[in-house]
């Protein structure tokens, strides 16, 4: 006999709605916050504020403690931290740091803030740190007088107890080691249920702590295990130089280039202080190493400062070859030429940095692009024309790399160029035959296709206009696909018929190393992105699996600021209401009169013209591009909530789906 099926529970009401306060975000869904693979981050971010003391002139040491008891402690002698009531929260200072999202002293970057350069306001904070600890206990040392206060689970467990420096808690005079004079110590035990491995990677720290001490030349830091007795120390004072050699992995072609740049108080375009110290070698053979870091944080995923490193690169070497006459008839030479066989370790220093996610593996601060190129490319450019003899060196790995890259790309098109079927008419395509350098957008409407043409660049970009919204693909035939023109003419644009995801296509007619799908920022847009996605992941899977889709996100807002003082007009774009308001902070801190500027909404690419699209969305070096992956989905998964969303007769599993997950849709009025 089966059992009864439970009664779905279908009330719907105002008692359904929850909010989630203080810390509780952070512990019903911690991959929003950090990383789950291991606790490393949740440490980092720890690490990183002992990091900005340092940055900021305020600290000389570093350690970090791994305890037997599996708990890691993390000590400075920065300026403690403040541990007096906050004159509006009224709790205590250090209580706030802890608890609360988005609190701490690196959003004042005004006149007097706390910390003028450190790691963005994109990331939450020891406040993840604090949540995700079975116990964390701080120590601030500040002003003769010494506060602890205990957590545990993310709550105030053992509330803030303050004494002189010198005494107990009771006031009696303390034996044994004596106080420090000022800095913070905090003991963090990770609730080894929110990661999926609760050891720290240990080659990953060590890595971590020796890059921050290259970064700040003097600072001393330590690693002391107490399982093992052993202790690591270290303390640079030749900086990236050093570093860099001791990372290679093959013989530097040229000499080490380094050098630094940072912009004066006089400087009409950057902040005081804002610049970037690099140090570069270029091998012949073996794997890059490739280091960049944005106020003492790692950026692994790169970002608009290493493009800056890239163009600065890439055009003093192109200056030189074009001075001395190098290039070879025939030879067109890119960015990746020169940067192919670049090693670097790159610092960045960034005002008021914009990462892309909490994280903040990836910089997005568009300025940060001429910020480090407007350095680089002078300082290199000089350095060539000293050493012309190190230059022609360069130049002829450059050129060496374009001859090969042009040879490759010659060799695929023979490869494919007989019986492809015709190129669809409105496809506008690219110069260039280097496959993986090519890129072809997918552009919502003939006037965004229009613009899109004008703006982009001929060398590697090409343009397929769509009309209207592109066929629901998630229930047709593989047979009967190319009945649609829309479809068909993608499928012949890109090169790749269609196929399933055990399939296994031929990839040697693709086109493009790149396929963007480029759509209005509002619901129809998003509508044509989903029917595209559906698409490849339907009928073009292994496009998805090799990397080679992607989704191109223009911004809603552009923001024109008048001219003042000596700085002139200046405009900006936005992504979204949140980067509005921090281009507007920026502003007013700049001095400009409230209301002063405009803002405009758009409504859609055709609004843009072709230098508006190609500064937002076409230009490689400020674009935002987000690559289409399954992630920590499988396939079936995948495929299972793709069904729900675009079959036809799944109208009841659609209605669930959008009254479970409907308050979590943030609508764009």
């Amino acid at each position: 006999m089966s059992a009864k099926p439970p009664t779905p529970n279908t009330e719907y009401s105002e008692g359904s709605i929850r909010v989630l306060k203080g810390l509780e975000p952070v512990k019903q869904r911690p991959g929003m916050y950090t990383r789950t693979d291991n606790p490393l981050h949740v440490i980092q971010e720890v690490l990183d504020n002992a990091a900005d003391e340092a940055l900021a002139g305020h600290g000389k040491k570093i350690k970090v403690t791994l305890h037997t008891d599996g708990s890691v402690s993390i000590e400075d002698d920065g300026r403690g931290i403040p541990f007096g009531m906050h004159p509006e929260e009224k709790a205590p200072v250090i209580e706030l740091v802890f608890t609360r999202l988005h609190a701490g002293g690196k959003f004042d970057k005004g006149k007097g803030g706390a910390y003028s350069f450190s790691g963005g306001l994109h990331g939450v904070g020891v406040s993840v740190t604090n949540a995700l600890g079975k116990r964390l206990e701080a120590t601030s040392y500040r002003e003769g007088s010494v506060a602890r206060i205990v957590f545990g689970g993310g709550d105030v467990i053992e509330p803030l107890v303050i004494r002189k420096a010198g005494a107990t808690e009771n006031g009696d005079a303390a034996e044994g080691p004596r106080d420090r004079k000022s800095g913070t110590t905090v003991r963090v035990w990770p609730d080894a249920k929110y990661f999926e491995s609760a050891v720290l990677p240990m080659a990953e720290l060590t890595h971590l702590l020796r890059s921050k001490a290259v970064l700040m030349p003097g600072v001393t830091v330590t690693l002391l295990t107490e399982k093992t007795k052993e202790s690591q120390t270290w303390l640079y004072k030749g900086g990236l130089s050093d570093y860099l050699m001791q990372s290679l992995n093959g013989e530097p072609v040229i000499p080490l280039f380094a050098g630094e740049g940072f912009a004066d108080a006089q400087s009409e375009q950057f902040a005081d202080g804002e610049g970037a110290s690099w140090c570069v070698a270029f091998t012949e053979d073996g794997q890059p190493v490739r280091e960049s870091y944005v106020n003492l944080i790692p950026t692994s995923a790169g970002g608009t400062h290493e493009s800056g490193l890239r163009d600065g690169l890439f055009t003093a070497v192109k200056s030189f070859i074009e001075l001395h006459s190098l290039l070879p008839k025939g030879v067109k030479l890119m960015p990746e030429d020169v940067f192919a066989r670049a090693s670097y370790v790159l610092s960045a220093k960034v005002l008021d940095p914009q990462f892309q996610g909490q994280i903040k593996e990836r910089l997005n601060s568009r300025d940060a692009v001429r910020l480090v190129s407007g350095f680089v490319r002078p300082a290199l450019e000089l350095w060539l024309n000293q050493h012309v003899d190190y230059g022609k060196k360069l130049a002829e790995l450059a050129i060496k790399a374009a001859q090969t890259r042009q040879r490759a790309g010659q060799k695929v098109e023979k490869r494919k160029s007989s019986g492809v079927a015709v190129l669809p008419g409105k496809l506008t395509d690219c110069e260039s035959r280097d496959i993986l350098y090519n890129e072809v957008f997918l552009v919502e409407g003939d006037s965004a296709g229009g613009s899109a043409k004008m703006g982009r660049d001929k060398e590697n970009q090409a343009v397929l206009p769509l009309r209207g919204k592109v066929l629901n693909t998630w229930e047709v035939d593989r047979d009967r696909l190319f009945a649609n023109t829309e479809i068909h003419d993608i499928s012949v644009a890109i090169g790749v018929d269609p196929h399933g995801p055990n399939d296994t296509p031929d990839m040697s007619g693709l086109r493009y190393g790149k396929v963007c799908i480029l759509s209005d920022a509002d619901v129809d847009g998003s509508h044509i992105q989903v029917l595209l996605l559906t698409l490849f992941f339907r009928h073009f899977p292994k496009l998805i699996e090799t990397g080679h889709v992607f989704v191109a996100r223009p911004p809603l807002f552009r923001v024109d600021a008048p001219a003042r003082g000596k700085k002139p007009a200046s405009k900006a774009y936005a992504l979204d209401d949140g980067e509005l308001t921090v281009i507007l902070d920026k502003l007013r801190k700049e001095g400009v009169r409230e209301g002063a500027w405009t803002i405009s909404r758009f409504k859609g690419l055709g609004e843009m013209n072709a230098e508006q699209l190609w500064d937002t969305t076409l230009n490689p070096d400020t674009r935002r591009l987000l690559p289409v992956a399954l992630g920590a989905i499988d396939f079936g998964q995948t495929e299972a909530l793709i069904t729900k969303l675009m079959g036809k007769g799944e109208a009841a599993s659609r209605r669930e789906l959008m009254e479970l997950h409907g308050d979590s849709v943030e609508v764009d009025v």
